[in-house]
């Protein structure tokens, strides 16, 4: 049991008519938990509901994205290109009052407030004619002063059905690319009418929203915005400016609560930071706008958000005067029941998130189409319906034998024991992880090691007997007498077959690279056949010891599959470190001078030279081996192959493979 003392995190706070019941809270989000798109379902309810039976005192949940003035003769358009443009939204039907209802009532069950979050999320309009986002492509129809009445008048149109609900709080986002944010922004906003000038001009849509608001549910919700403490973008606003504006705004005495975060979507900084970050770097913003709105008569409590995973952190952020509340989604997507088991003094239970951003970068940029919500960490994630129907002890204790201390080995391991299995797990390393232990090594990685201190610590409470430095051969496990063996004994890099000179001394690959096991010489051409971390954590680990690297790509750029919140930042590192791309290229011959490569498209030829180390990064080939041994002599155990043995995928595809096999025994 820990000895921290929690003073101040779990003591409650009153927010305008709401108390909240302590002070860790799920900001709104996006991770698509209904598989009933666009309405509130047994999912969505499972999905955050865990978070207020877990001890998160403020659930957010989703946002409600508000419909717009969009022209009757059209046809409605949702992408991400365009935002959110319909003639209708989700909010006005009452099949999802209905649900959002059992939603609330479930959260209040548990103790916790709710909070509605109301969203124009659109790139179609805007005050001027200036794209939202830099990098767009779209030009916005400018509002006319029909339309931002419309608009207006939406915004409590929906606060109407939040109240009806018995929602306890209401937050205007006005971040982000919404469009509160494009009538805030000196960038976006460019008009010469009431609607734009300086800051305290600037800020009359909001102003108007609020006053609606008000005019229309009274006092008896919580009322609120979200704001970003800064724009990173030329032209934009900067902390002062925002100051100002929030301090006005808050002036008017129409709000309880400023929820304050630093970033944006598709740049660097994230407003998602990923791991590359400290712990709530931008805290300084919490702490300016508390002092600031200190002296107001109406209080208004203010919440900072940004990469805060650790209760310990979130209370010093308290203690210090940085905030009155503390943002912690992740946190609680890694571990719903983090802040029940920091209050208990379970402080070596809790599940850290890692930063890795999947949970949100997917939910905007899913790759797989049905989305599911998913955590690299977390196998209930996405599933919790499965887990509340499958999940008990088994009804037989049987002897497992695992072999492989990755993720998929060490949660078929963990979830097979707490289900009262005895377990014994071979791992040929000194230590558990697998992969994680090379990614960990990467700059701005080291948090992944978090989840390796978690196996490791549940292994001891759970009781698995892990045998490191052990080869598992089939004498080993049939010494065991297993009932049931899971072999997990994961991947080794691809050797591409179809490139001349691999045998060459000065050709290596990443992962030797990353575990030390070769040293790389000043200039290094790195090979990549891979979109995802693993080509920029092999160039960033090499850079930042100062080689000079180039990067060949089969793709348009380093990172392709990696998805908005991340990829910027992870650019931005490569950019600061002078790491250089040659794209759209694959590799035919490695000589002594040099490497000969073919355009991905025209078939056009290219030779480059000077280099001292060649890295190959090509991916991943499963080793099966052994589990095609004991299958192939028949008759003995039950069999499972699990994780990258079976197919290297990502992080959450192995933690969920190996848990559901811990489920199935």
């Amino acid at each position: 049991m820990s000895q921290v003392h929690f003073e101040h995190l779990f003591t409650p706070l009153q927010v305008g008519p709401m108390r909240v019941p302590n002070r860790i809270c799920e900001t709104t989000n996006t991770i698509n938990s209904s598989m009933t798109p666009g309405m509130i379902d047994e999912h969505f309810i499972a999905h955050h509901g865990a978070k207020a039976r877990g001890g998160t005192g403020w659930i957010g949940s989703e946002t409600w994205l508000l419909n717009v003035p969009f022209p009757p003769e059209t046809p409605d358009e949702v992408g991400l290109s365009i935002g959110c443009a319909a003639h209708t939204t989700s909010y006005q039907y009452p099949a999802f009052a209905e649900g959002m209802k059992k939603f609330v009532d479930e959260v209040h069950k548990a103790g916790s407030v709710a909070i509605v979050q109301l969203t124009q999320l659109t790139s179609a309009w805007g005050p001027s004619a200036v794209p939202m986002l830099g990098p767009q492509s779209y030009t916005p129809h400018v509002l006319g002063e029909e339309e931002i009445e419309f608009c207006i008048n939406v915004y409590a149109d929906a606060a109407e059905v939040a109240k009806a609900v018995g929602a306890d709080g209401i937050e205007m986002h006005c971040a982000h690319e919404t469009m509160g944010h494009s009538f805030l922004s000196p960038v976006s906003n460019k008009r010469t009418d009431k609607w734009g000038g300086g800051p305290q001009e600037r800020i009359r849509f909001v102003v108007e929203v609020l006053k609606r608001i008000r005019a229309r549910i009274g006092d008896s919700l919580a009322i609120g915005i979200r704001v970003g403490a800064q724009e990173f973008r030329q032209g934009g606003y900067d902390n002062l400016e925002m100051r100002e504006m929030l301090y006005a705004i808050a002036e008017t005495g129409l709000i309880d609560f400023a929820d304050i975060d630093t970033g944006h979507c598709w740049g660097a900084p994230s407003y998602v930071p990923n791991s590359y970050y400290p712990n709530a770097e931008h805290r300084e913003a919490g702490k300016a706008a508390k002092a600031d709105l200190s002296g107001l008569d109406r209080k208004v409590a203010v919440m900072f958000t940004g990469r805060i995973n650790d209760p310990v952190v979130a209370e010093e952020l308290i203690k210090g005067g940085y905030c009155d509340l503390v943002g912690m989604v992740r946190a609680g997507i890694a571990d719903p029941e983090f802040a029940n088991k920091a209050r208990e003094g379970r402080l070596n239970e809790i599940r850290r998130c890692i930063a890795c951003t999947r949970c949100i970068d997917e939910a905007s940029e899913s790759l797989y189409i049905p989305y599911t919500p998913v955590c690299s960490i977390n196998p209930v994630i996405g599933n919790e319906l499965r887990w509340e129907k499958e999940y008990k002890r088994a009804t037989k204790a049987r002897r497992v034998v695992v072999v492989g201390g990755g993720l998929a080995g060490c949660e078929a391991a963990r979830i097979a024991a707490q289900r009262g299995h005895k377990v014994t797990l071979l791992e040929q390393g000194k230590r558990l992880g697998g992969q994680l232990l090379i990614a960990s090594k990467a700059p701005g990685r080291d948090s992944f090691e978090d989840q390796v201190y978690f196996e490791e610590n549940e292994m001891t409470r759970t009781g698995v007997e892990v045998r490191l430095e052990t080869t598992a051969d089939l004498a080993a496990i049939k010494a065991l007498k297993p009932d049931v063996v899971v072999i997990a004994t994961g991947a080794v890099p691809r050797v591409p077959h179809d490139v001349s000179g691999l045998d060459l001394p000065h050709v290596v690959y990443g992962w030797d690279v990353m575990k030390g096991k070769v040293q790389a010489g000043k200039r290094v051409a790195i090979v990549s056949q891979e979109d995802y971390y693993e080509t920029p954590g092999v160039a960033d680990f090499l850079a930042s010891k100062g080689k000079e690297v180039t990067v060949f790509l089969k793709g348009a750029h380093i990172g392709k599959e990696i998805a908005r919140y991340s990829v910027g930042m992870t650019l931005a590192r490569m950019e600061s470190l002078g790491v250089t791309t040659v794209p759209n290229v694959t590799l035919t011959k490695i000589d002594a001078r040099g490497l000969d490569f073919e355009s991905v498209f025209g078939g056009r030829t290219y030779r480059h030279e000077g280099f001292d180390t060649v890295v190959l990064v090509y991916g991943a080939v499963a080793q099966p081996e052994l589990y095609d041994q004991l299958k192939a002599e028949g008759g003995g155990p039950q069999l499972f192959l699990a994780g990258a043995a079976w197919l290297p995928r990502r992080m959450a595809e192995a933690t969920q493979h190996g848990a559901h096999i811990g489920l199935a025994i």
